[in-house]
């Protein structure tokens, strides 16, 4: 599978659709969007209308800036798009699972609550053979994590990765951080930055 993932766009057409259109260069199979489509929800306008005029499929979480309400309400909106917090997605062999918000913003969520949110979705994805992980926050204690001095990095996460080991597990919110990959365990752990990755999975 060929994916296109990409967080924090805070409220940024212009890279919208500069996404969407990439998306459709690349022909991927699915679009990510990791959470900040928002800017503190000031406005939803144009940010998947793009997506959905190029009938891709678009997975989403929240990020801190913007409520579940929001992408409940984008949803009703827009049948391309589906919300991964807490739940899961499958894709023939591949099992796409999430939690958005963060341990800080307008979508505050406990450690706890990241971590129950992301075994729900685990459990709806066990027996497929590959599995990614899609969250807004980065884990704690990570080389992502030393790129901000104001985002703390979620145990919750880091503890989720550590017992379901995901194949992948994709994050944003650290916008200094965007690119960087490193490894928890066999996870690749990937910040994908609004820019966009490529990812095959």
């Amino acid at each position: 599978m060929k994916i296109l993932a990409a967080g924090d766009l805070h409220g940024d057409t212009r890279l919208a659709k500069k996404l969407a259109s990439e998306a459709k260069k690349e022909m991927v199979d699915l679009v990510i969007l990791a959470g900040d489509l928002t800017y503190a929800e000031t406005s939803t306008r144009g940010l998947i209308e793009p997506f959905a005029k190029a009938k891709q499929e678009v997975l989403i979480v929240p990020g801190n800036h913007e409520t579940i309400a929001t992408i409940d309400f984008l949803m009703q909106l827009y049948p391309n798009l589906k919300s991964l917090h807490g739940y899961s997605v499958k894709k023939g062999n591949i099992g796409i699972f999430g939690c958005g918000g963060a341990n800080i913003g307008l979508f505050m969520l406990k450690e706890k609550e990241i971590y129950d949110l992301l075994k729900r979705g685990f459990d709806g994805v066990k027996g497929t053979r590959k599995k990614m992980m899609v969250t807004h926050v980065h884990p704690a204690e990570t080389l992502i994590g030393q790129f901000t001095r104001f985002f703390p990095g979620s145990e919750g996460v880091k503890k989720a990765i550590e017992r379901f080991k995901p194949d992948i597990a994709l994050c944003s919110h650290v916008h200094e951080a965007e690119g960087i990959e490193e490894k928890i365990g066999k996870t690749r752990v990937i910040n994908i930055g609004r820019r966009g990755k490529i990812i095959w999975i």
